[in-house]
């Protein structure tokens, strides 16, 4: 029974690691690794100065509002502080709130990571043809064929080669996403974004659960060093109130070889290794033509799987090696 008892100690400790690794992917929030040059936050003092408006952005003692619910209105703020972090992970707290019905509202926002800032355009009242990162919250389908529901959140990493089909809701240079109710919440709703070591993730806390859900988790990211972050909103021949409650930007503690610590990495080409082409992604309902890789919940089950593996091994051999003894007891 000692063999089974060691097992099964081992056994859980690994499941404790495990567990620590899969949920542990997100920050906690921690102060010191805030960035408070790249962070904007009540009272929006950095306003001004660190961070620049556009368009009908107003901003609040309470929040920052990128349009109102008023037609035709476009509105962006953006740090005007370049960010030199390898690795990262940026916390949005919004708000997405109208007066209009069912399917009766839009356009939506989008949180930016590019190298140009304060460039207007189609693209949620920002510049279509971009270098950078951009993540998207789409509050209404344009394309009549797509069997998605809306509001959606996309991401897109382009190196200005690209523009986003706004007719097909970019759907044909996405990376991935998810549809999430954001809109008209009585609570608080927020959107995490992290990069580290060429892996987007991008998750979401929308059900007053306080608890992070994945909607886009790929590898194969680069992103350059030296772009500036933002978020900006469009409203059309629908609207709704696109609120900015927080930015808030921490550093990740993360260890990178000697060569990658000696790349250049404001150089770097914004792109993403992927299985198919973005084209193939047109034909998908999912909207997620990426590779499948292990992600936190998978690698959970995988872990589990194996464990419980273990452990019914253990239980065997412990049983297998209790009745060897009482056989050998017996021929004394």
């Amino acid at each position: 029974m000692r063999r089974f008892t060691a097992c099964f100690c081992s056994a859980v400790a690994l499941l404790v690691v495990g567990l620590g690794s899969v949920f542990g992917d997100i920050t906690d929030g921690a102060m010191e690794h805030l960035k408070r040059e790249h962070s904007l936050m009540k009272p929006y003092q950095g306003v001004g100065s660190q961070w620049d408006f556009w368009g009908s952005t107003l901003v609040t003692s309470s929040y920052v509002r990128l349009t109102p619910d008023e037609r035709s209105k476009q509105g962006s703020i953006w740090n005007t502080v370049p960010c030199y972090l390898k690795d990262w992970e940026m916390h949005v707290q919004f708000k997405v709130h109208g007066s209009g019905k069912k399917n009766l509202h839009g356009d939506g926002l989008a949180i930016w990571y590019t190298r140009d800032r304060l460039h207007p355009g189609p693209v949620f009242s920002n510049k279509a043809q971009f270098h950078g990162l951009a993540v998207f919250v789409d509050t209404y389908s344009n394309d009549e064929t797509s069997d998605r529901s809306f509001p959606y959140i996309s991401a897109m990493v382009n190196n200005g080669s690209v523009s986003y089909d706004h007719g097909k809701d970019g759907r044909s240079s996405e990376l991935g996403g998810c549809s999430a109710e954001i809109r008209n919440r009585d609570y608080d709703t927020y959107l995490a974004v992290r990069y580290s070591k060429g892996r987007l993730t991008v998750m979401v806390d929308v059900d007053d659960k306080n608890e992070w859900k994945e909607c886009i988790d790929i590898g194969g990211v680069r992103l350059p060093t030296g772009y500036y972050f933002g978020a900006s909103a469009a409203t059309g021949d629908l609207s709704d109130n696109h609120d900015i409650i927080s930015m808030k930007l921490y550093q990740l503690m993360v260890e990178h070889s000697p060569e990658e610590e000696n790349l250049d990495w404001t150089k770097i080409e914004p792109s993403v290794s992927l299985l198919k082409s973005p084209k193939d992604n047109i034909d998908d309902p999912t909207g997620n033509f990426r590779g499948t890789p292990l992600t936190g919940w998978k690698v959970f089950l995988l872990l589990l799987c194996s464990l419980l593996g273990i452990v019914v091994c253990a239980v065997v051999g412990a049983v297998v090696f209790q009745k060897r003894q009482e056989r050998n007891k017996r021929f004394y």
